[in-house]
């Protein structure tokens, strides 16, 4: 079977900047830190870390009251993020008779509707009730995102959710992309959201000790990836949503083409729950050459997974080494994490999005709070510390490696 081009014609998020795509890109171009400390008092121990969250977005006026009350927020981020991306790729909502029978949708998320399970949690054991809503199981279960965006877009081929924790939207989006360029799909919605902001999930997340400390006055340095001093993530919430879209089509219909997604590469560990394994991500990285038959001398940026952890960073930096050999040392790579913060199974979205952006306007964003800091062992590479204009890239590589040793990368090619 002969493989179709993969076109990206919409690209929509609800980030910590806000909704507009400019301004999102312009301000990762600027080095500009998103995170805040984030303070909390109402909860049975008061939390306080550095945090990245959407305060403009307001889901009654995004999706309109009735809609948004059927949803948790990760489900309103996605359908913001969807609807978003979807008038962006000049598509009309779902018409009654209209043949969408092979336009789909693929979706990620690391911790699904884990805020609506909580409040049934606390009704319950706190509170002392005896019946929760009826809407409990709709608004937490994990493909409650999809299922929402195929309804709402009339998308009537294969809805599929991936849960696969920090590679959740980067496998989802090389899913839809094997979908479309099989032929089995002409349009895939798809993308990733998450709200790591349940009581419960930031107490583990806290547990774990891989979660950077900082008070209000440092919580925007406090992600420093790659850096000798770094001290851990910073978790955040967002949607991100792309339209991947049959070249063919795309070019018939006069769309515009922000991008092509290539390839796509995954691969497991297999050796350890929580600590990172090169080898396994050299697996994952020459998988996606290959898928994308491009050689390592056409990369001309890489978007870290970079989360500023003491086992990851050198991990990943080893494996780009592995791969690019001498090149690595001038090849530009950044950390957007550093700004945006780690958005979980949104995280490969909203970073996909970055790089499509990137290849696009030909403005590779730097990592934030790296100039000065370089940790020796992950030397190497080409570390972008400002933004880098006019290089005129071809191709990018997207990294997303995940808990439980699953790895994914996307390769892009700038628009024609």
């Amino acid at each position: 079977m002969s493989q179709r081009r993969v076109a990206i014609t919409g690209l929509g998020l609800v980030s910590p900047y806000g909704g507009d795509l400019a301004d999102f890109f312009a301000r990762l171009c600027a080095g500009e830190s998103a995170i805040r400390h984030l303070l909390t008092d109402d909860l049975p121990r008061p939390l306080s870390m550095p945090f990245v969250s959407c305060p403009a977005f307001d889901a009654d006026s995004a999706l309109g009251k009735p809609l948004a009350s059927m949803m948790d927020r990760f489900a309103q981020l996605a359908m913001a993020a969807a609807f978003s991306a979807w008038a962006d790729a000049g598509l009309p909502r779902a018409v009654d008779g209209e043949n969408r029978e092979n336009w789909g949708c693929s979706w990620g998320t690391a911790l699904g509707g884990t805020l609506a399970y909580e409040k049934g949690y606390r009704e319950l054991w706190q509170k002392g009730r005896e019946r929760l809503s009826p809407l409990a199981v709709v608004l937490g279960m994990n493909n409650a995102a999809n299922a929402h965006i195929s309804i709402q877009l009339g998308l009537g081929g294969v809805s599929m959710s991936h849960t696969v924790a920090c590679a959740s939207s980067a496998i989802a989006i090389g899913e839809a992309f094997r979908r479309v360029r099989s032929g089995e799909a002409t349009v895939m919605l798809t993308g990733g959201s998450d709200v790591p902001q349940a009581y419960g999930v930031a107490r583990a997340w806290e547990a774990l000790r891989v979660l950077a400390p900082g008070d209000a006055d440092s919580a925007p340095f406090a992600c420093r990836p790659f850096a000798a001093d770094r001290r851990g993530l910073v978790l955040g919430e967002g949607g991100a949503a792309l339209v991947l879209e049959d070249w063919d089509h795309a070019v018939a219909r006069g769309a515009t083409i922000h991008g092509e997604l290539a390839g796509y590469g995954t691969s497991c560990d297999h050796s350890h729950l929580v600590r990172p394994e090169a080898a396994g991500q050299i697996r994952a990285l020459n998988a996606t050459l290959a898928d994308a038959g491009l050689r390592a001398d056409e990369i001309d940026y890489i978007n870290a997974h970079g989360t500023a952890t003491a086992e990851g960073d050198p991990v990943e930096a080893a494996a780009l080494q592995a791969v690019f050999g001498e090149r690595a040392a001038t090849l530009p790579v950044s950390a957007t994490k550093s700004m945006h913060g780690h958005l979980l199974g949104a995280a490969g979205a909203i970073e996909a999005i970055a790089t499509v952006l990137a290849l696009r306007d030909d403005a590779l964003p730097p990592t934030a709070n790296l100039a000065g800091r370089l940790d020796p062992a992950c030397t190497g590479l080409g570390h972008l510390t400002e933004v880098l204009r006019g290089s005129r890239p071809r191709a990018a590589l997207s990294n997303s490696f995940a808990f439980g040793g699953s790895n994914a990368v996307l390769a892009f090619r700038a628009p024609a």
